[in-house]
């Protein structure tokens, strides 16, 4: 189809964005082919008139695990029983596939086209994945490490991560995920907030550094980057120095950590969705013990301040939301946004770059998605309102277009509990 994207407000992603009036975007064969002055086009083009409304590129999450629906849990659940249930049988295993198409097919119409998943179940994240690129199913572009690599009673272990026990295992599973085609690593280096028994404990050394170090070494010679869990300064810290190219959310740093993020060129990915129900809600609500109240602060804290510093001394961050933690839905990605800007202090037009041309750039896509440009994919989202004076604007997309293809008033069915506590935090 061929697209004329008249009458909008062009917010284009990049940096120094400005609200652009008087233009028209074309979009044929999944491209931007043209931006041209006026509003209005060749008439083989079908005409979309915005009315005013505002046009800029698709979102893009840069940590989601595909295999959560975000409801809140009153006690936590044996995730390993769970999946080890799931995948029992072909029937519930398909039922699975299905489930993990849908919460994909859920970002996308809330306005993110572009998805990194960073642990999922089994090989399930490829596969949907490639029946999205074959044209099977629609979905957002999905770059993914299918199951992460964790340890004995590490984090996600035997659940959207498997268990080595061994730096030979591990070694084996990145084998594997090159026979799936995965496009990176991830790896469980410390524990969650929830793994933590005591207060003061989150983040606890769980891989050791010389399995870090080893499976770095050995993806990094198969062409892959490494992804690391890390929610505890020592855990930054160990995952930098052994190799890891990109630190999950990350936690207070110090100036030697500063200097190996410069070091190793590493980039973070700051995800203060997850922790912040822990840190702030009453625990009624959260059904969280005073123990994960008190660590989910820390936690919290902790990446806060990991992006504060890194973006003082120029150092990349992207933004991810950890979606599939309890009370984090798979199309509430824009809430990480207003976070960014509330929390860690960037401006709405730098987080919106952040989660457009930024993310792109980080993901190594930076010349495919994130900009209106010509010969850019046709990545495209509209609201209504202007996300540079609202970012909540985002909740409400009103058209997503993903490589070309339309979807014009994307609807989905929202959890009003989730809306009713996360709105408190605006």
């Amino acid at each position: 189809m061929k697209y004329a994207f008249t009458n909008g407000i062009i917010l284009d992603g990049s940096r120094s964005m400005e609200p652009v009036k008087g233009k028209t975007v074309l979009v044929c064969d999944g491209k931007i082919v043209g931006i041209i002055d006026g509003n209005a086009a060749d008439p083989s083009y079908e005409n979309v008139d915005l009315q005013g409304a505002y046009l800029m590129p698709g979102l893009i999450n840069m940590h989601v695990h595909l295999a959560g629906n975000g409801k809140p849990q009153k006690k936590q659940r044996d995730n390993t029983k769970l999946v080890n249930l799931l995948f029992s049988n072909p029937v519930s295993a398909k039922a699975a596939h299905l489930l993990v198409r849908h919460y994909a097919k859920l970002e996308l119409l809330s306005g993110v086209t572009t998805i990194r998943t960073v642990g999922g179940l089994k090989d399930l994240d490829t596969r949907v994945r490639d029946e999205i690129k074959a044209g099977k199913i629609i979905g957002p572009r999905i770059v993914t490490s299918n199951e992460g690599i964790s340890v004995p009673h590490g984090h996600m272990a035997g659940s959207v991560a498997i268990t080595a026990r061994s730096i030979d295992e591990a070694k084996a599973h990145v084998d594997k995920l090159k026979e799936k085609n995965a496009d990176f690593v991830k790896l469980m280096i410390t524990g969650g907030v929830l793994d933590a028994k005591e207060k003061g404990t989150p983040g606890e050394m769980k891989m050791d550094p010389e399995m870090i170090r080893e499976v770095c070494d050995y993806a990094h010679a198969k062409g892959y980057k490494v992804a690391a869990h890390v929610e505890s300064p020592e855990g930054v810290r160990q995952a930098l120095i052994n190799g890891v190219d990109s630190i999950e959310h990350g936690a207070k740093p110090d100036d030697e950590i500063i200097a190996l993020f410069k070091e190793r060129n590493a980039f973070l990915c700051t995800t203060l969705s997850p922790a912040l129900p822990y840190a702030f809600f009453d625990r009624k609500v959260s059904n969280a013990s005073e123990v994960e109240q008190y660590n989910g602060r820390v936690v919290f804290d902790g990446i806060k301040e990991c992006a504060v510093k890194a973006i003082e001394n120029d150092i990349p961050v992207a933004l991810g939301n950890d979606v599939g933690c309890p009370w984090i839905s798979q199309y509430d990605f824009w809430r990480e946004l207003v976070y960014f800007h509330k929390y860690v202090g960037v401006s709405n037009r730098e987080a919106l770059h952040t989660a457009t041309a930024l993310n792109a750039k980080l993901l190594g896509l930076g010349d495919v998605t994130g900009t209106i440009e010509k010969g850019k994919s046709a990545d495209l989202i509209v609201t209504q309102e202007d996300p540079l004076e609202d970012l909540s604007a985002l909740r409400n997309v009103t058209m997503v277009m993903t490589q070309g293809k339309l979807i014009r008033d994307p609807s989905f069915k929202r959890n009003p509990l989730l809306d009713e506590e996360l709105d408190k935090f605006l």
